[in-house]
């Protein structure tokens, strides 16, 4: 089953100085991929960096990150996915933050497993198949 790799792996990964060829790894040999909202908060990522010098250092690790990893849409199928999902979550009275929603509903709408280092939130989204990586 092809992966889709979670914000927060990219960030583990940067923050141990591993270079993102890492993440390749961590997926054990299965195709990965990695959703258009955790482009946009890896990026966000750079906004938020205290110095130039850290600055430079994320653009070059998600550079590099984006040259690797295909980026999966969120596009009208996700989004259908994403409605159903968030539907039967509120339902139930469960919730998760949005951002990790619509990272689920990429996941579930192309077939893929999520990687992340964020068990918590994602095992809320019934039929989503989740797993932690080992760094």
């Amino acid at each position: 089953m092809a992966r889709l790799i979670d914000t927060t792996v990219f960030i583990e990964v940067e923050r141990r100085g591993h270079p993102p060829s890492a993440v390749q790894v961590l997926a054990a040999g299965e195709p990965i991929a990695m959703s258009s909202i955790s482009a946009a908060e890896l990026l966000f990522g750079v906004e938020r960096a205290d110095s130039l010098e850290r600055r430079r250092q994320r653009v070059e690790f998600i550079e590099a990150v984006l040259a690797e990893v295909p980026v999966l849409p969120f596009d009208l199928h996700v989004a259908r996915v994403y409605g159903q999902v968030w539907g039967r979550l509120r339902a139930t009275g469960t919730q998760i933050a949005r951002h990790d929603l619509m990272i689920a509903a990429t996941a579930m709408a192309f077939g893929n497993e999520v990687l992340t280092y964020n068990i918590r939130h994602f095992e809320r989204v019934p039929g989503l198949t989740v797993s932690r990586p080992d760094l």
